[in-house]
């Protein structure tokens, strides 16, 4: 399967992209083609329903990726109880061809303990995009971001996150491997 994660931050050591970064370690594990777009390294131009930018590189790297993706994980900081600005503005230059009966898999990392209402804000946007939104999602916060540091390496991540982390990706990837069957 092919799986598109979209890491939506504009930190350069975000916690929520290392996740991301993991969550694509796990899927390649399992055999599955993952292309990670990481919204810090490659920006998007500010979405305006009046330009297309068409031709701008990333934008046309960013659709090709969701297109071409039988699963989407969606990786956000919470900002203010919401989802990044880089990532909504992301999600604002796609359609509802981008996400159609795809499996959504919505993740997110917190300062505080939780990080609910960036994670319920994704699923509101997914389900206006014709996505369908794993059962499960995934948010890290407090000390658990202390596994998505930089220095951290994917053995040592705290087991019990480990294994919540796993159980999810597993459950989004019979998912993404149901709906793509009967598509």
């Amino acid at each position: 399967m092919k799986i598109t994660i979209v890491a939506g931050s504009n930190q350069k050591l975000a916690t929520s992209t290392k996740l991301g970064q993991y969550i694509q370690h796990l899927i390649q594990q399992e055999g599955h083609q993952v292309k990670l777009i990481d919204l810090y390294q490659s920006p998007l131009p500010f979405y305006s329903p009046d330009d297309a930018h068409g031709g701008h590189e990333a934008l046309e790297t960013y659709k090709h990726a969701l297109h071409e993706a039988e699963g989407i994980v969606l990786a956000t900081p919470e900002y203010h109880s919401g989802i990044s600005g880089v990532l909504k503005n992301a999600l604002d230059h796609i359609s509802q061809d981008y996400f159609h009966n795809k499996a959504v898999l919505s993740v997110s990392s917190a300062g505080g303990a939780i990080a609910v209402s960036s994670l319920t804000q994704l699923q509101t946007i997914v389900r206006n995009l014709h996505g369908i939104n794993c059962p499960e999602w995934l948010s890290i916060g407090g000390d658990q971001r202390k596994s998505f540091q930089a220095d951290v390496a994917h053995s040592d991540i705290h087991p019990d996150l480990d294994k919540r982390v796993r159980r999810v990706v597993s459950s989004f990837l019979d998912l993404t491997k149901q709906l793509s069957v009967n598509s």
